[in-house]
């Protein structure tokens, strides 16, 4: 019943996250921040495609025990895609309200996503591991958390500012997909249940995706 839950959800979710991003990429026209927004999706898409393709393969097979190699690159690979996720979406933050000379964010933002890449790619991490290291999965989290942090800042000050009511979600998509995460990184191997968090936090995903693709078929229908 598990294997077949969480296979049929995570199909749905990659089919439904990259379709909408590639809606995007065509649909955009010479809409910029929309185009941005279709690859973020992609690339969260793909991402994590390559740690939840081997999941439903062991879950529906020997089990997960039996790919731990496949599921810790997988999980690696997908650590990248998100840091790379935010990135995408900071530069979605500036094409939409317009910000066109700000280094030091810019600076800030960057060098957060390279700190966060670069303890991914320790070997500290243990990837391969039936069970990596929980410090490490911690460490290499906080520049991943204040990027999220920062994200949600930016987001939740310009709306406001701009009274974006297409936008006015934003920032709480990615508190609560902060707010599921961080339960499984510190408590998910001693108790496993909370890995389940996992699922409203890809939902959290989704309804991102979906308020980018929602705001450009408003902008379509207005013109």
């Amino acid at each position: 019943m598990r294997a077949l839950f969480e296979t049929t959800f995570d199909i749905v979710y990659l089919v439904t996250v990259t379709t909408l991003g590639v809606l995007m990429i065509r649909q955009s026209k010479s809409r910029s921040q929309y185009r941005l927004f279709g690859w973020m999706a992609v690339v969260l898409g793909a991402g994590d495609a390559f740690h939840l393709v081997p999941r439903a393969i062991a879950l529906c097979t020997t089990g997960l025990d039996h790919y731990t190699s496949a599921l810790g690159i997988g999980k690696w690979i997908t650590s990248i895609t998100m840091t790379v996720f935010y990135v995408l979406l900071y530069f979605v933050w500036r094409k939409r309200y317009a910000i066109r000379q700000h280094n030091g964010l810019s600076a800030l933002v960057y060098s957060l996503a390279g700190l966060r890449i670069l303890l991914c790619m320790l070997p500290q991490n243990e990837w391969l591991s039936a069970r990596p290291p929980l410090l490490w999965g911690v460490i290499r989290n906080i520049p991943f958390a204040l990027l999220g942090l920062l994200i949600i800042v930016l987001f939740a000050y310009k709306v406001k500012q701009t009274n974006d009511k297409p936008f006015r979600w934003m920032a709480l998509t990615i508190v609560l997909s902060f707010a599921f995460y961080i339960p499984v990184v510190l408590w998910a191997e001693q108790i496993p249940a909370i890995g389940m968090l996992m699922i409203p936090k890809t939902c959290a995903y989704v309804w991102t995706i979906w308020i980018g693709y929602r705001a450009m078929k408003n902008d379509t229908q207005s013109e």
